[in-house]
């Protein structure tokens, strides 16, 4: 207890001991800890966050190094929830940290139960999946006996982007400029079912194109011959994270106050 009051004596010292105690007791999962979940998860971690469940099928790829916190030369080829949970375990060795390698399709959407979380962070690519856990973590009840239910918050796109300053939030239908956003909106129009609640998600309107070329077939591992490899850049994907664990930090302090 004595190292982890050390560890988060800044944080305890802005945001008062009531909203310390809460940041530790919520149950918070990610799904996807990519680009920007793994920056989400550190983020979290630091905040106070104890109980985090990190969701994740891939292992580490070389391609992964220019933007994924866990990604570095010596964790190639590592499961990627595992490599990030030792991380998170660094920072915290207290934490609780369940890493599961798996993904969040209709099969296994069940099997998260996802009703038993505070928040819930979607850092998703596959436009299925994510189309699918947007509509599931917005169903949940709102309340949960006298606790209130899942709080959910969604990223939007981090390819193609260079200006950190165009990076926002909003709520997903008022998402201007973001292709991943107005492809799940046209999905949900073309099926006829929508999110049951609002939500925030974090976003930036700025869209470039690729100026380079990818790499000859065989020169690097088989994530660029999977349709739509975009350009990422490290800052870019990490705001989105820090923004992602901001919203949830902010959301518990507030609930202190009230």
């Amino acid at each position: 207890m004595a190292l982890e009051q050390a560890i988060f004596r800044r944080s305890e010292l802005l945001l008062g001991d009531e909203a310390m105690s809460r940041i530790a007791e919520k149950r918070v999962i990610i799904f996807g800890v990519g680009g920007v979940g793994s920056w989400c998860a550190e983020s979290l971690v630091r905040s106070g966050i104890k109980h985090l469940t990190i969701v994740d099928s891939d292992r580490v790829c070389i391609t992964n190094i220019n933007r994924q916190l866990m990604a570095t030369s010596k964790t190639v080829g590592q499961v990627k929830v595992e490599a990030l949970k030792e991380r998170l375990l660094s920072i915290n060795p207290s934490a609780e940290i369940t890493a599961l390698q798996q993904i969040f399709t209709a099969e296994t959407a069940e099997s998260f139960e996802l009703g038993t979380y505070d928040y819930i962070i979607d850092a998703i690519d596959s436009l299925k999946d994510k189309a699918l856990l947007i509509l599931m973590a917005t169903s949940l009840p709102s309340l949960r006996g006298d606790k209130r239910g899942a709080q959910f918050f969604s990223s939007m796109g981090a390819a193609l982007k260079l200006d950190p300053t165009r990076i926002k939030t909003a709520e997903f239908w008022k998402v201007q400029g973001d292709p991943l956003a107005r492809a799940l909106r046209n999905r949900f129009k073309r099926d006829k079912v929508f999110p049951k609640r609002k939500f925030q998600c974090v976003y930036s309107d700025e869209l470039l194109e690729n100026k380079g070329t990818p790499p000859d077939e065989g020169e690097v591992p088989s994530v660029f011959n999977k349709p739509q490899t975009n350009g990422t850049l490290a800052h870019i994907t990490a705001i989105f994270g820090f923004m992602l664990a901001g919203l949830v930090i902010q959301d518990i302090c507030h609930q202190t106050e009230m």
